[in-house]
C-alpha cells in the first residue's frame, strides 16, 4: 500500500471523528429546553458574583 493511500485513509478516518463528536455536542444542546438554559445561566451569574470578594476594595 502506498504512503499516500494510508494519509487518505488516516484523514477520511479523521473526518468522520470530527463529524461524530460535533453531531453529539449538537444533541446535547438541543436537548435542553429554554427554561433549563436560562435557569443555567443564571446559576452560572449567581456563581460568578459570588466569588468575587471584598478584599480587592479594602487593598487600596
Amino acid at each position: 500500500m502506498r504512503w499516500w493511500k494510508v494519509a487518505g485513509l488516516a484523514g477520511l478516518a479523521g473526518v468522520a471523528a470530527t463529524g461524530v463528536v460535533l453531531a453529539r455536542g449538537e444533541r446535547r444542546r438541543r436537548a435542553y429546553t429554554p427554561e433549563e438554559i436560562r435557569e443555567k445561566l443564571h446559576a452560572r451569574v449567581t456563581e460568578g458574583t459570588a466569588d468575587k470578594t471584598p478584599a480587592a476594595a479594602d487593598e487600596g
